[in-house]
């Protein structure tokens, strides 16, 4: 895995995803193949429950590999309730970091279908 040099950029795409989290598997947040040539600012992770009466756990990793759930898993937020109808800030602006090459962020729910995950990063192309 190597560290691109960032200081030279060719391209600054912006980026974003969402998705509905399960219990049964990790889902894939954002993704950076090995040898890709690329850098990823992530610049938010929100986590929003959808269930109008009941909280639920959400656990977010980063993962030593390209696939989210492969590799070695080191928390960003473990175990944490959601309480109903409401937003966690997992991370913002404030607190963004990078996502090398051949890393992932991956989530799973304690509650099929309660949360929804909204990400939004930088792909920084050297």
């Amino acid at each position: 895995m190597a560290n691109p040099n960032i200081v030279n950029v060719t391209t600054i795409y912006g980026n974003a995803s969402q998705t509905s989290l399960t219990t049964t598997s990790v889902t894939s947040i954002a993704s950076n193949a090995a040898s890709s040539s690329k850098v990823y600012k992530i610049n938010s992770i929100v986590v929003a429950n959808v269930d109008g009466s009941a909280a639920a756990d959400i656990t977010i990793n980063i993962y030593s590999n390209a696939t989210a759930g492969s590799g070695s898993a080191f928390a960003l937020a473990s175990t944490i309730s959601v309480p109903a109808d409401s937003t966690l800030i997992v991370t913002d602006k404030t607190t963004s970091f990078y996502l090398l090459e051949n890393q992932s962020i991956g989530a799973i729910a304690g509650t099929a279908n309660d949360l929804v995950v909204t990400a939004s990063w930088e792909e920084i192309n050297s």
